[in-house]
């Protein structure tokens, strides 16, 4: 039978692995760049289903939120101010 737990959290290292990957590829991420914002991150790694019925695009981004927040913990990533003050963006630490 197979068991739906082990294969989500299994699902979820491999996205949290595809947006580190995602990260240290891209020069917008880099230790001492401006940062991205979630949405960017969560879009440019194919992670967005489109606006669909009662979930847009720009609602869907938030639950990446997590996945930061444990990259971020792990000391890999750091959120940061943006440099125009409204918002934040996150970075490669």
């Amino acid at each position: 039978m197979r068991n739906y737990d082990s294969d989500g959290k299994a699902l979820r290292l491999q996205i949290k692995e595809l947006v580190f990957d995602f990260m240290k590829n891209n020069e917008d991420c880099l230790p001492n760049a401006e940062g991205m914002p979630q949405a960017d991150i969560f879009r440019a790694c194919g992670l967005d289903w489109g606006d669909q019925s009662n979930s847009t695009s720009s609602q869907q981004h938030f639950w990446v939120v997590a996945l930061l927040r444990v990259l971020e913990n792990e000391g890999k990533v750091s959120r940061v101010l943006k440099q125009k003050g409204r918002g934040y963006n996150w970075r490669l630490k």
